[in-house]
Order: structure tokens, then C-alpha cells, then sequence
């Protein structure tokens, strides 16, 4: 019986591995034999989970007619990987990748470590920051001043508490969008309603267009639903949306569904201007494509002096093309796992109707929270404390970074909670891997791209500041020297303890 789950081709792993290779950097470097390359580049794609365990290789020979390499480099490229427990073998069934004892089984989203067991490692992984208190308590407290009738009832509001429906669509009114609270669902958080809309709109096969780069964890969310992506450039530079090729790909693929990010995009801060917002929502709507906006940033503007946009739904009020996606957990807490869609009523009784297979609902406590939080004030509030925390930290990162890393490249966003760091050439994925070892964990481009697009990126969220982004960078640093001089593959010297 075959130990192997799932297949790769081998012309889908050459484009991974060649995807890989950064240009030259430094002088008078020795380069690794071909087959120890070759094996370094296929554990980089297990370790970061873009090939999954118990996935089954090409054959030698298949992958050496795809890479162009002599069938004993494969050989010996996949004995070196069985004798480090990355591929497991057997006669007549081929070889699966593994993940060695003891080694955590990766993921190929962006997933937390847990506070306790960080020790001396600073987490860059994720991009969220602590509540903003006292108004997480705040808001707890008032929730549970308004529990008790609520206690009374089943507890199951798939559509979400009254209360907070039209609260929100009080909001979308406010900002200049007329609203209904039958326009609105409350979900567990943004995911869940990328889930719920992805399960309604685009079944298995379905095309979904892409920004690439994008949000890993939605990529990944849609690659789990069966969806085939189609990517779509970012502009030249990455600092906006290639509105000729959207309405191309739009056009010609015909996509159920496209995700957008307009407002801070993730992972490149870029901000789309009311006219790129307008010509989305005409060519979504020419192409009879469902446009979904994540505006999980839109209210994280950094820079004072910035005039934000109209939202994206402004273009489509009724929400019959747009549907657009908040959540509580980048504005206010990670941990507040309530979000929202609003689009047309039709949909939010699709969208509710389908939930009833899935969640049934949202934690009512919590949606008694944040609904306190806006009708009190405190969310604004809380709001601009988080704002500050991500404008401080952002500050000192980039400072911390130019001086130790002269030779990245970045632009400066002006809001959002992200930096999208181009390595001089060096592999993003080998700076996350040794980066690990040397006391900073960070994802690497791939992470936010299709297919093993953007090797030489990594993202660095707003999340330390001070002194942590400072140590942050030295370390960045380190592991970029040991990737550039090939001292990568090796054991790094441990972390010292660091105590913000």
C-alpha cells in the first residue's frame, strides 16, 4: 500500500525548485554540488509546507528530464534526503516527502506560535499586535452587562446578533454607502467569511483571480476549496493594481470570483485610489465576476496627513458585484474572532442559508463586545491606539532594517500592518529557514505567491518596536550572511536571550 497522500509533477516542482535560485551575490563563493542543491531546494519546499508531507515525487528520471540534470544527480539528491528523513521510499511505489521525528509538521499558511513556547525567538510571522487596552475589558464588561437576555434565548443567530447588524450597516451608511442590516452577516472572523463565500460562489474547479502577491491564508483557504487560481500582477514595483491586465484576465479566464485587497494590501501596503477602485468594479462587473474586498486594514492608516479613499463598494452600493469583507481582528484584536460581509441581501440569505452546515453562528459575547465598542466610542478610541502601537513600530523597523540591511529594498507604506522587503537576491525562503535557527521567524515570498513566485521577498509585519525590531534586524542580518556565504545549510548559533 502506497504511503503517499497527494502527487507532484515534475514540471510543477522544476518551476518550485527553479523558482528558487537567487541571482549570484558575493564573490569567491564555492557552489554545492548539483545534487546537494537540488536535495537543500526540495527540503526548503517541505519545511515550508508549498510541498505538502506524504507527497509523492517524480521519478528520477522524470525530474531529471524536467530540470535538465543527469538522472545520478536525482538519485543522489533523494538519497541525501532519505538519510535526513525528508523522503521516505519503497519498490513499486515511488518516494513521498517526510518530515523527520521531532521536526514540527509545517504549514503553508502563517500560523502563530504560541506565546509559551516562543523562549528567546521574536515571532514576525504574524501579522497582529496585542489588544489595545483597557478597551478589550471594556468591551468584555459591557458585553456581559448586556448577556443576560441574550442567555435567555438558544444562542444561535447564523445571520449575527440584530444588534451588531445594524450597527454595522450604520457604519457602511455613515462612510457615505447606504446600508440595511439585511445587507450584513456577522461571521468568526474574516476567514470565516472567506470560507462562506468561497463554499457559495466557487466550487471545486471553480477560477478565483488572484493579486500576487497575496494574504497567504486566504490563498490557502482557496486552494483547500478546490479553487484554481489565477494570479494577477501587481503593477511594476508592486505599488498598485494593473487595472489593463484585470480587465484582460477578467476578460478572457472568467473567473467566478476575484480577491482584492485595496485598502493596505497584504503583504505590500500598496493603497488602490478611487479611480483603480472604480475601473475593479466596472470590470468585474463587464466579466460577470464576483469581486470580494478585504478591507481588514481600512481603518489602519498610519500617516495623518493621508485622504483615504471612497470604499469599493461606494462603486456598488447595492452590493449585487461586490461583496466586501471587515473583520475586528486587524483593527482592534487578533483574538476578537468576529467579521463580517455586506452585499445584497440575496446573497447574505445564500451566504447564511449555506452556514447552516458550517458554524451556525458567531460567539454572542463577543459580538456583544465589539457592538458595546461602537456604540460607545470605544472603538475609535482603541482604533487610534492602534494605529500609534503600528505607526511606532513601523518607524523603528524600517529604521532598524536600513541600517542593518543596507541592500533590502522596500517601500514605506502608509498604513496597513505589513512590509514587503525585497533580499538583494538572496532566497526568501532560505532566510526564513536559517532565520529560525539564528532567533527570528519570518515567511518567506513564496508563502504569498502562486506557484513559487516571489523567491527573493520576505514580509515583515508591524508587530515589535523599539529595541525587539532593533534585535530583530541584527538577527535578519545574521542569517542573511549565512545564506549569502553558503554557511546557511549548517547549524547557526543559538539565539541569546533577549528581553525586550
Amino acid at each position: 500500500m502506497a504511503q503517499w497522500t497527494s502527487a507532484i509533477g515534475p514540471a510543477q516542482l522544476a518551476r518550485q525548485l527553479k523558482a528558487q535560485q537567487p541571482r549570484p551575490v558575493g564573490t569567491g563563493l564555492r557552489k554545492p554540488p548539483a545534487y546537494r542543491a537540488l536535495a537543500d531546494g526540495i527540503r526548503l519546499l517541505v519545511l515550508e509546507g508549498r510541498v505538502p508531507a506524504a507527497a509523492r515525487l517524480p521519478a528520477e528520471r522524470e525530474l531529471a528530464v524536467a530540470l535538465s540534470v543527469s538522472r545520478t544527480t536525482v538519485a543522489a539528491a533523494y538519497e541525501a534526503l532519505r538519510g535526513e528523513g525528508f523522503l521516505e521510499s519503497r519498490r513499486g511505489a515511488g518516494s513521498w516527502t517526510a518530515v523527520p521525528a521531532g521536526h514540527p509538521l509545517p504549514g503553508r499558511g502563517l500560523e502563530p506560535l504560541p506565546p509559551e513556547s516562543l523562549g528567546s525567538m521574536i515571532d514576525l510571522g504574524c501579522a497582529a499586535l496585542p489588544a489595545p487596552e483597557p478597551w478589550l475589558t471594556r468591551g468584555v464588561q459591557g458585553a456581559l452587562e448586556e448577556l443576560p437576555p441574550y442567555a435567555h434565548t438558544h444562542g444561535d443567530y447564523p445571520a449575527g446578533l440584530p444588534a451588531l447588524r445594524q450597527m454595522l450597516a450604520d457604519r457602511y451608511t455613515a462612510r457615505g454607502i447606504p446600508t440595511m442590516p439585511e445587507q450584513i452577516m456577522v461571521t468568526t472572523g474574516a476567514m470565516g467569511a472567506m470560507d462562506a463565500i468561497c463554499h457559495l460562489f466557487a466550487g471545486r474547479g471553480e477560477r478565483i483571480a488572484v493579486e500576487s502577491p497575496s494574504y497567504a491564508n486566504i490563498l490557502q483557504l482557496m486552494r483547500e476549496a478546490g479553487a484554481r487560481l489565477v494570479p494577477i500582477a501587481m503593477a511594476e514595483g508592486l505599488t498598485g493594481w494593473d487595472l489593463p491586465r484585470w480587465r484582460q484576465v477578467l476578460r478572457d479566464a472568467a473567473p467566478r470570483l476575484a480577491y482584492v485587497v485595496a485598502d493596505f494590501h497584504n503583504p505590500t501596503g500598496a493603497l488602490a485610489d478611487e479611480d483603480q477602485r472604480r475601473q475593479l468594479v466596472d470590470a468585474a462587473r463587464s466579466a460577470g465576476t464576483v469581486l470580494v474586498v478585504d478591507e481588514t486594514m481600512s481603518e489602519l492608516w498610519l500617516d495623518e496627513d493621508l485622504a483615504m479613499p471612497r470604499p469599493v463598494c461606494a462603486f456598488d452600493p447595492a452590493g449585487a458585484t461586490v461583496l466586501t469583507v471587515g473583520s475586528a481582528s486587524k483593527a482592534f484584536w487578533a483574538g476578537m474572532r468576529i467579521g463580517w460581509v455586506r452585499a445584497a441581501p440575496d446573497i447574505i440569505r445564500s451566504l447564511v442559508a449555506a452556514r447552516a452546515y458550517a458554524d451556525l453562528g458567531t460567539p454572542v459575547l463577543e459580538q456583544l463586545a465589539v457592538n458595546w465598542l461602537m456604540g460607545t466610542g470605544g472603538w475609535e478610541q482603541a482604533v487610534e491606539l492602534r494605529r500609534t502601537q503600528a505607526r511606532e513600530n513601523r518607524d523603528a523597523l524600517v529604521a532598524a532594517v536600513r541600517r542593518e540591511l543596507p541592500g533590502w529594498e522596500f517601500d514605506v507604506p502608509r498604513g496597513g500592518l505589513t512590509l514587503w522587503v525585497r533580499t538583494g537576491g538572496l532566497s526568501g525562503s532560505r532566510i526564513a529557514e536559517v532565520g529560525e535557527r539564528v532567533g527570528v521567524r519570518v515567511p518567506s515570498g513564496p508563502r504569498f505567491g502562486v506557484d513559487g513566485a516571489f523567491e527573493g521577498y520576505v514580509r515583515l509585519p508591524f508587530t515589535v518596536g523599539g529595541p525587539v525590531a532593533e534585535e530583530a534586524a541584527v538577527r535578519l542580518a545574521a542569517a542573511a550572511r549565512l545564506v549569502e556565504t553558503g554557511g546557511g545549510s549548517g547549524s547557526a548559533e543559538p539565539p541569546r536571550t533577549f528581553v525586550a
